[in-house]
This record gives structure tokens, C-alpha cells and sequence, in this order.
């Protein structure tokens, strides 16, 4: 059972929707996104040394090449569902110390893997890291940045671990050069330069400040209302522009924690078709990617003829695509808006695959050409994987986004990302084109099907804050404002039933929306909950 706290009114969340851009956000992005360049690169570390691995002391088979990545996605899992419950519960900030310092020291600890066992181990506590990021990372972001250019700011921040992907490839090329490094030392200093990274994003993250809208439902609120007003003056000073009134508030019952059973009832019941939007999505990018790139190096030198040293070249190119997509798509997501841009992305790129496939399978492509097909398909993947995550943080409640976020991780991730790499090792092991061409055609259809679920399920998301589009479960009263009628349920007894926050059987809906800096005229209109 949640802990109910006096009830109070809030003007927190417009205060800070409606703040233009400044430099103080250029420090959210900073210290909060550069974790994903850091992942990034050491994801790419362990795609480029697999070959190497196969010579090195641990001796590794290609089938244990692709239990790496399946070790690391499987921490990444635990690690989603244990710290994104932590992070609802303890605080957005304290949550990012903690999972950012596992992830650190593990990646120490890889460094120094005696055996392939210990280095399956260390993946894992370094996944487990980077799972709970997951959680902490995006929940925090979309509680800071402004509604207006949430899609393009996480979007840009998740595309972000493609800047890493081409340093890791770039890195890669003299570190497994044995003329510079022996085989068994390069690829452990790489690991070494990740884990040094890290300890300057950790440092920048202490200049943040807790979520204030996590300290408004925890009753909290004198804390969150000085923390925007230092937010405030920051902004003042360095944009000089003079901020206008917030307009609105919001009156909620402050909770110290949310029990399983209303989660539940919140994810299955009152938002069942965004469970079963956010579970597609998740899973279909999980799969493509992890099945891909996490046995990139495999598929080239195997199958491709490439040479091992020369990995990182390949690498390089499809890591730019993949960054240039969101941050090229990423401001249409805002603009055109999230259904349409979801759907595009996520055929495009499942349709290329398929085509992809098929060429692979009748090997009529070389290391190059099939690089080239990749940069186009991963372009546009990577814009939908990006919005997935955007997607699932989003479109519930406050109160559990952060769960919510490990959720649609730790599940999508699950069956795409440890069934992925696992299959792929076994299936490039056999050296058929057409086996591991069949790989490619389950990821295409993944992503297809995705495509038509996005089309149905999506949520209009785009410029709206966050308490608009999912009505918080502290909310004692309508998110447009209206006072309810005297017979009307509250807000904990209409979350108790499991119920949707409607009155009189109508589909409830946002009254106001956001776009650029000014409030759009008063509308209202019907749309399903889900």
C-alpha cells in the first residue's frame, strides 16, 4: 500500500515546461547522455575484439563470442528491474551515482578476465549497470527538459551511444594492432579508457539536481520549488530572457511509495495497449540490434572475408548512420508527430533487411556493400529504437516511470536481446549465408510488425507535458484543471478500481497542449487511454 502525505498543489511541472532552452540543459544532456557515448564504446569494444578473443588466452569459441553480448543483455535485464524499482522509490539522481559506479567498476574488472567465465561475469555486473541506467537516465531526462522538444532532445541522447560505437571501432584499430599492443594487452586497455571516461561523467553528474517533479510526489515540494527556482535564475542569467508566469498547477496526494498491485493495475488495465506498444517495440529493436551488432565482427571476417584488424573500419561508417538518424528524424518525431514517424522508421528499416537478407543469402554482397545496406537500415532503425525509449517513458504515470521504463526493458529486451546474440553466434558458427540469413529475415519481420502495432497504438505524445499524457496516480483532480464533481470517485479511489480517470463514461483527453513557447488555444477532443 502507498503512504499517503498532505495534500498540496504544485505549479512544478509548468514551471518547468516552459523554460526555453539554455546552457543549464546543455548540462542535463551532458552529464546525463554522454553515459550512452561511454556504453556505446564499450559495446563496440566487445563486437570489434571478438575475432581477437577467439586467439587470445581465453580462447573463445564463436558460439561464446555471442554469449558475451547474451551475458551482458541478461545483467542489463536484472539490473533494469532492480534499480528501476530503487529509482521510483529512492530518487532519479542517487539511482544514476549508483548504477553509473557499478558500471565502472566492472568495466575495471573486465580488464583484468582471467578465464571466459570471469569475463562473462564481469559483462554481467557491467549490463546490470547499464540496465539501471536505462531507468534512471531517461526518467530523469524527460522530467527536465522542456515538453516542446522532448522527442528530438531523448531521441539525440539515446543516438548519442553511436558517437561511442565509432570511437570503440576507431580505438579498436591500433589497440588489436599486435605490432603496437600484444594480442592479449590491447584489447584490456581498451577497457581501461572506458572505465577512465566514466569517472568523468560521474563527476559531472554531481552538479545535478534531483527530479523535482520526483520530490513533488513525495511530498517533498518546498525541496522541488527551490530547485526550480535556482533552475530558474540559471536560465535568466544566461539567456536573458525574463520568464513568464507558469500557468496552471496541479494538486496531488504525495506518496512515499507505490504498491506492485497498482502498477500492475495501471500497466495491464488502465494501459494495456501502451503496455502492448512499448512490449513490441522494446523487443523488435532489441533484437535487431543485438542479433546484428553484437556479432558485427563475426559476420565480416567469417562469412565477408574480412580481416580481423580491420573490423573497426567497417564499424565506423554504420556507427555514424545510426547516430545521424535520430538526430536527423529526431525534430519530426516533435513536428510531424509520434504515430507517423514510428511507423515510417520502424518498415523502412524492417523492409531493407528483408532485402538485405535475401542478397546475403544469394551472396551477392561484399564487406562494403553490405555495410552500405546496413547504414540505411540501422538509419532509420535507430531513430525507432531510440523513440521506443522515449516512447515507454513517456506514457505513464510518474509516479512509476521509472519502473515502467525496466519493465519494457528487462521484458523487450529479454526475448530480443539474449535470444539474439546467442542464435546469431550459433547460426554464423555453421557458415551458411542462408541460415544466418534467416536470422535477418526474423529480425525484419519483427521490425515490420512492430510498424503496424506502432500504426494502431501510438500515442500522440508529441509537445504535450508529461501529466497530460498520463494522468499522475497522485492526481486528486482532472490534469486540465476542472474541479471534480462532488460525486466523483478521487483520484486513490479511482486508482484502488483500477479505473480510468473519465467522468461520465467519456474518453478522457488532455484539454491544453504545448507548442514552441505559448500555450495553443483551449480544445478538447476524444481519443482512447491506450
Amino acid at each position: 500500500m502507498s503512504s499517503q502525505l498532505e495534500t498540496i498543489e504544485t505549479d512544478v511541472p509548468k514551471r518547468l515546461d516552459r523554460l526555453p532552452w539554455s546552457r543549464w540543459h546543455w548540462l542535463v544532456v551532458a552529464a546525463l547522455g554522454f553515459v550512452w557515448i561511454l556504453d556505446g564504446l564499450e559495446v563496440t569494444i566487445v563486437g570489434s575484439i571478438g575475432p581477437t578473443l577467439q586467439k587470445t588466452s581465453l580462447a573463445l569459441s564463436s558460439f561464446q563470442v555471442g554469449l558475451i553480448g547474451a551475458f551482458y543483455v541478461a545483467g542489463a535485464v536484472v539490473g533494469a528491474l532492480f534499480f528501476g524499482h530503487l529509482t521510483d522509490r529512492w530518487g532519479r539522481k542517487k539511482l544514476f551515482m549508483i548504477t553509473l559506479s557499478l558500471y565502472i567498476v566492472a568495466t575495471i574488472a573486465t580488464a583484468f578476465s582471467f578465464s571466459a567465465w570471469s569475463f562473462f561475469a564481469f559483462r554481467f555486473l557491467a549490463g546490470a549497470g547499464i540496465g539501471g541506467e536505462y531507468s534512471a537516465i531517461n526518467s530523469a531526462i524527460d522530467e527536465l527538459i522542456p515538453a516542446r522538444v522532448r522527442g528530438w532532445v531523448d531521441l539525440a541522447i539515446n543516438g548519442s551511444w553511436w558517437l561511442g560505437t565509432a570511437a570503440g571501432a576507431l580505438i579498436t584499430i591500433p589497440l588489436l594492432n599486435t605490432d603496437y599492443f600484444s594480442i592479449d594487452v590491447g584489447w584490456r586497455l581498451a577497457f581501461g579508457l572506458g572505465a577512465t571516461l566514466g569517472l568523468g561523467i560521474l563527476f559531472t553528474r554531481r552538479m545535478l539536481p534531483e527530479s523535482p517533479r520526483w520530490l513533488m510526489i513525495k511530498g517533498r515540494n518546498d525541496e522541488a520549488v527551490d530547485i526550480v527556482r535556482s533552475i530558474e535564475q540559471d536560465v535568466a542569467k544566461h539567456t536573458g530572457a525574463e520568464l513568464e508566469e507558469p500557468d496552471g498547477s496541479i494538486e496531488i496526494e504525495p506518496r512515499e511509495s507505490t504498491g506492485f498491485g497498482e502498477i500492475a493495475r495501471t500497466m495491464f488495465s488502465r494501459y494495456r495497449g501502451r503496455t502492448v506498444l512499448g512490449l513490441t517495440m522494446m523487443s523488435a529493436q532489441a533484437f535487431a540490434y543485438n542479433a546484428v551488432f553484437f556479432t558485427y565482427g563475426l559476420v565480416l571476417t567469417n562469412l565477408m572475408g574480412a580481416k580481423a584488424s580491420h573490423v573497426g573500419y567497417y564499424i565506423v561508417p554504420f556507427a555514424l548512420g545510426n547516430f545521424a538518424g535520430p538526430v536527423l528524424l529526431g525534430p519530426l518525431f516533435d513536428r510531424v508527430g509520434r504515430r507517423l514517424m514510428l511507423t515510417i522508421t520502424h518498415a523502412v528499416s524492417g523492409g531493407v533487411l528483408a532485402v538485405t537478407a535475401l542478397l546475403f543469402q544469394q551472396q551477392k554482397l561484399s564487406a562494403v556493400s553490405l555495410t552500405i545496406l546496413w547504414c540505411v537500415v540501422f538509419f532509420f532503425a535507430s531513430a525507432a529504437a531510440s523513440a521506443a525509449y522515449l516512447t515507454v517513458s513517456e506514457v505513464f504515470p510518474l509516479e512509476i516511470r521509472a519502473l515502467a521504463i525496466a519493465f519494457f526493458y528487462a521484458v523487450g529486451t529479454g526475448l530480443g536481446g539474449i535470444l539474439g546474440p546467442a542464435l546469431f553466434g550459433k547460426l554464423i558458427a555453421s557458415k551458411s549465408f542462408t541460415q544466418v540469413a534467416i536470422g535477418f529475415w526474423i529480425a525484419a519481420a519483427w521490425l515490420l510488425i512492430a510498424a503496424v502495432v506502432v500504426w494502431f497504438l501510438a500515442v500522440d505524445a508529441e509537445q504535450k507535458p508529461l501529466e497530460e499524457i498520463a494522468d499522475p496516480l497522485s492526481s486528486t483532480e482532472d490534469v486540465d484543471g476542472d474541479d471534480r464533481d462532488a460525486d466523483e470517485p478521487t483520484g486513490r479511489e479511482r486508482r484502488e478500481v483500477g479505473g480510468y480517470p473519465v467522468r461520465a463514461g467519456a474518453h478522457w483527453s488532455p484539454r491544453y497542449s504545448f507548442h514552441g513557447d505559448a500555450r495553443a488555444p483551449l480544445r478538447r477532443r476524444n481519443q482512447s487511454s491506450s
